[in-house]
């Protein structure tokens, strides 16, 4: 499972993807098991005031189903003016 990282995420991070696999023996079941474990393994993601999750290009509920060959995408909060 692919998920790439956009804006902030991608600095909190520091790479623009990771693969499940490199850090994670089994692939979470869900949107909600990948993001608690992201938030353990980079305790930053828990500073943003948002964080959509989208799935193979649609946006996720905590609820979804994953994967193993998902792309999950970790889209910030977006500021503008």
């Amino acid at each position: 499972m692919r998920v790439l990282l956009f804006g902030v995420t991608r600095e909190i991070v520091g790479n623009d993807s990771l693969d499940v696999s490199d850090f994670y023996t089994e692939n979470p079941q869900s949107v909600a098991e990948l993001k608690s474990y992201l938030s353990k393994l980079y305790p930053d993601l828990n500073k943003l005031s948002s964080l959509a999750i989208a799935v193979n290009s649609e946006y996720a509920e905590a609820d979804v189903i994953l994967s193993q060959n998902d792309e999950v995408a970790l889209i910030p909060p977006v500021s503008g003016g």
